[in-house]
């Protein structure tokens, strides 16, 4: 489904995920396994959706004054998540071809929006979590927990988080709070547990502290109130 049109990051990165690259990979140019411009496709189901107005509006980064064009943030989000996935195969000079690949889950595109440096999906809404082993939960004070964010699904992200790792044991999820701009929340509420001197350096991962739910929630709440 096709996002209703808004001038906002937070519209480009939708509108490049689920409908630009989807449409880009059923067009003939591509399924017929010849090489192809993705630009000039994705481009090519823009004007089938977005006016020539609606692609000029110009949109103010998220940490600096400098603005953009729709079109331009459309199109990179679309090649990001392309090249991040491997979803086509780079020829060179701009140029790609179809590939055969599995299907890819939310939360692996979420993955790689949120930690390989797309800062706008950082700006969106989305939720604060809190999540430890077993074997470490402790009922009478301070204990290790991952303090992350996500944009959709906690259990998808916490999941995809702990694939591979070197445990005996499943996560528990033990907190999950809804927030505005969830980067900037996770990188206040990880510095202030910092300032603290609960953070675990020494470990596997990172962004592990030696705290509890309770203060996690009370850390949230006071910068929800800021």
């Amino acid at each position: 489904m096709t996002p209703v049109f808004e001038p906002t990051r937070s519209f480009c990165y939708q509108f490049g995920r689920y409908t630009v690259l989807e449409e880009v990979q059923k067009l003939p140019e591509v399924t017929s396994g010849g090489e192809f411009r993705l630009t000039d496709l994705a481009q090519q189901v823009m004007d089938k959706y977005l006016t020539p107005d609606q692609q000029q509006m110009r949109i103010k980064k998220a940490r600096s004054d400098t603005t953009e064009p729709v079109h331009s943030i459309v199109k990179f989000f679309t090649a990001f998540i392309a090249k991040e996935n491997d979803i086509f195969i780079r020829v060179g000079a701009g140029l790609y071809r179809a590939k055969n690949s599995e299907d890819i889950s939310d939360e692996a595109l979420e993955e790689v929006a949120l930690e390989e440096g797309a800062d706008e999906a950082a700006e969106f809404e989305g939720w604060i979590y809190a999540f430890s082993f077993p074997a470490l939960v402790s009922i009478t004070g301070s204990f290790p927990l991952k303090i992350g964010k996500t944009t959709s699904n906690v259990e998808g992200r916490v999941a995809i988080q702990c694939k591979g790792s070197a445990s005996f044991d499943n996560p528990v999820i033990l907190g999950r709070w809804q927030v505005n701009r969830v980067g900037p929340t996770e990188l206040a509420a990880h510095n202030i547990l910092k300032a603290r001197g609960k953070w675990r350096q020494n470990v596997p991962g990172v962004e592990w502290f030696n705290t509890t739910p309770a203060e996690v929630a009370a850390i949230l709440a006071f910068i929800g109130s800021q």
